[in-house]
C-alpha cells in the first residue's frame, strides 16, 4: 500500500484550534500541560502516580467486565506501579460506526507498542474508553455500508450501554452480507456494553486493547469526593467558563458549555441531569425526582453508580482512575480538553498529554488506478469539486481559454479610445467606460462559453474526475466521518492489519492509503 502524506491545514477540514495545537501555538501553551513528543512520555510517566489501591479496583473491575469471553487481554500487568495506559474513547457506535472510530483504537494500539520501545522498562496498556453511560442513542444508531444506511430503532431509554442489543435481530434481516461477528456480540448478550466489549475484543484484544466501561460503581466510588465536590461546591463549572472565555478572547470557538453541576443522575432508562434549586434542594430534570441535601449525599455514599460524569468531568474521572498518560481524539475532542485544565490544576490531577488520532483516507485499487490515470495530487483530491474541475480542465486542456493577452491589446486601445474622447468631450468619458465595461461582460461571457465547450471536449476524464471525488469524499466529507470500515473488510481480511501497519501515531498529518 502506497501511503502519501498531506499536512492537515491543507485539507481544509480542521478547526483553526485544532491546528494551532498542532502548532504549538504560544498563546495556546496555558491550556495544556505537556505536547505529545515521543521525549516527553519520560516526564510524564514521573508526574502520574496511581496508587495500590486504585490499581486492585480497576483490575477487579475490569476482570468482572471480561468474565465469561474466552480471549482476553493481560489484565493483571495493570497491578504494577511500571504500568501506565494510553487512552481513546468514544460512543458505542453500532457495527463500529465510522472508520475514524477504528482508526482512533489503532492509532492507541501503535502508540502503546511505540512507547514500549521507546521505555522498554515500563509497560503500556491501550484502552478504550466506552461511553457506555452516553445517552444520545441517535448518534450511535446506524451505520453505512456499501452506500446503505442501517438503523437501529427503538423505544429504550438512557444509557445506551444498559441497552438490550437484542432488538438488533431485526436489523440483521435488513442487511443483505452476513454479519457473523456482529451477529454473535449482539444477539448473545444482555447489555450494548458487553456487546461492543466482544467484538472489539475479537477485533484487537489480541493487539492488548482493553475495553473499559465506567459505569461501575467501584470505579465511581473512587470518583465520589470530587463528585460530591462538585455537588456541594459547584467548582469545575466556573473554572471551565474561564477558560472557555480565555480562549474566546484569543477568537477560538470553543466546543463545550459547562453546567452549575456537572452531572447526570442514572438509572435504569433514565440519564438527567441534576440541578440545584434555590432552596437549596436539588432535583432531576425532566422527572419529579427530588432530594435534600443530605438525601442526596446518602444517596452518593451507598450507590455512586447512580451519578454520571458529564463532559467537564468524564476526563477527570477517566484520569482519576487510570494510570493515564496521553488521551488521543479526534479534531472536536482535543479542543474541548483545552478547555478543562483548570478543572486539572484544582483537583491536582496531572493533565494528560492530548494526542490526535490518526487521520486517513483509504483508496481501493480501481480508484488509486484513476487517481493516477488522472494525475491528480494529495491535495488536489482535497480541493472542493468546482475548483478541481476547473484546475483539470486548464491543466488538460490544448485550447486557450482565456484571453488575457487579447484583453491586455484592446485596454490599451481602450484607454487611448477614453484619451481621445476626453480631449473632444470631456462628458463623453461616461459613455466611453459604460462601453468598456460591457465589452469586458462581453469577454467574460465567451469565456464561460468556451470553458462549457471545453468541459464537454473533456467529459470523459471529469466524470472519471468526479467518480473518484464522490467515492472518497461521500457527501462532499472525509471518508472515514462516514464509511464503516465493513465496507473495505468484507472485501479484504487484511484491511485493518494493512491500515495499522501504515499509522505512524506521531505523524499529525492526513495520510492517503492507495491500495496498489
Amino acid at each position: 500500500m502506497d501511503c502519501q502524506y498531506l499536512p492537515l491545514v491543507q485539507t481544509g477540514q480542521f478547526s483553526p484550534l485544532f491546528l494551532d495545537y498542532l502548532a504549538k501555538k504560544e498563546s495556546l501553551r496555558p491550556f495544556y500541560n505537556r505536547f505529545p513528543d515521543p521525549a516527553q512520555f519520560r516526564e510524564q510517566m514521573a508526574e502520574k502516580t496511581v496508587d495500590e489501591s486504585k490499581r486492585r479496583v480497576l483490575v477487579d473491575a475490569l476482570t468482572r467486565q471480561y468474565e465469561g469471553l474466552a480471549s482476553k487481554p493481560d489484565l493483571s500487568i495493570l497491578l504494577q506501579p511500571n504500568t501506565f495506559t494510553v487512552t481513546t474513547g468514544h460512543q458505542l457506535n453500532i457495527f463500529t460506526g465510522p472508520l475514524y472510530i477504528i482508526y482512533k483504537l489503532i492509532t492507541t494500539i501503535n502508540l502503546a507498542r511505540q512507547l514500549k520501545q521507546a521505555y522498554p522498562d515500563y509497560n503500556f496498556v491501550p484502552v478504550y474508553w466506552m461511553a457506555t453511560e452516553d445517552h444520545d442513542f441517535a448518534e450511535i444508531n446506524h451505520f453505512s455500508l456499501f452506500g446503505r444506511t442501517h438503523t437501529w430503532q427503538t423505544e429504550q431509554r438512557g444509557a445506551v450501554g444498559r441497552m438490550d442489543p437484542r432488538e438488533l435481530k431485526t436489523l440483521f434481516g435488513e442487511i443483505p452480507e452476513k454479519l457473523t461477528l456482529f451477529e454473535e456480540a449482539y444477539l448473545g448478550q444482555e447489555t450494548l456494553a458487553n456487546s461492543v466489549r466482544y467484538f472489539i475484543n475479537e477485533l484487537f484484544g489480541a493487539e492488548g486493547l482493553v475495553c473499559l466501561d465506567a459505569d461501575d460503581a467501584a470505579l465511581k466510588r473512587v470518583f465520589a469526593p470530587i463528585m460530591r465536590d462538585d455537588l456541594l461546591q459547584q467548582t469545575a463549572g466556573g473554572l471551565v467558563h474561564t477558560r472557555t472565555e480565555q480562549l474566546e478572547q484569543l477568537g477560538y470557538k470553543t466546543v463545550i458549555t459547562p453546567r452549575d453541576i456537572n452531572l447526570f443522575y442514572l438509572d435504569d432508562q433514565l440519564r438527567e441531569r441534576i440541578e440545584r434549586l434555590p432552596n437549596g434542594a436539588y432535583k432531576v430534570v425532566h422527572t419529579k425526582i427530588r432530594f435534600t441535601e443530605p438525601e442526596l449525599l446518602a444517596l452518593l455514599d451507598e450507590h455512586p453508580e447512580r451519578f454520571s460524569p458529564n463532559v467537564v468531568l468524564r476526563p477527570l474521572y477517566q484520569e482519576t482512575i487510570l494510570p493515564n498518560l496521553v488521551y488521543i481524539g479526534g479534531p472536536s475532542e482535543v479542543p474541548y480538553w483545552l478547555q478543562l485544565k483548570g478543572v486539572f490544576d484544582h483537583y491536582q490531577t496531572p493533565f494528560p498529554m492530548l494526542m490526535p488520532r490518526n487521520f486517513a483516507t483509504y483508496v481501493p485499487k480501481v480508484t488509486a488506478k484513476r487517481i493516477h490515470k488522472l494525475g491528480l495530487t494529495p491535495e488536489e483530491l482535497f480541493q472542493d469539486t468546482l475548483t478541481l474541475k476547473h484546475n483539470y480542465i486548464d491543466t488538460h486542456t490544448r485550447h486557450a481559454l482565456k484571453f488575457d493577452n487579447e484583453n491586455r491589446t484592446i485596454n490599451k486601445a481602450l484607454d487611448a479610445i477614453l484619451h481621445k474622447a476626453q480631449i473632444v468631450d470631456p462628458t463623453l468619458e461616461k459613455a466611453v467606460l459604460a462601453e468598456t465595461k460591457r465589452f469586458a461582460n462581453a469577454v467574460a461571457r465567451l469565456e464561460k462559453k468556451m470553458r462549457r465547450a471545453e468541459e464537454r471536449n473533456q467529459d470523459t476524464g471529469i466524470r472519471q474526475l468526479l467518480a473518484v471525488k464522490n467515492e472518497l469524499f461521500p457527501n462532499g466529507g472525509l471518508q472515514e466521518r462516514t464509511e464503516n470500515f465493513l465496507t473495505f473488510y468484507l472485501n479484504d481480511r487484511a484491511f485493518l492489519k494493512k491500515m495499522q501497519a501504515s499509522f505512524d501515531p506521531f505523524n499529525f498529518q492526513m495520510q492517503l492509503c492507495l491500495e496498489s
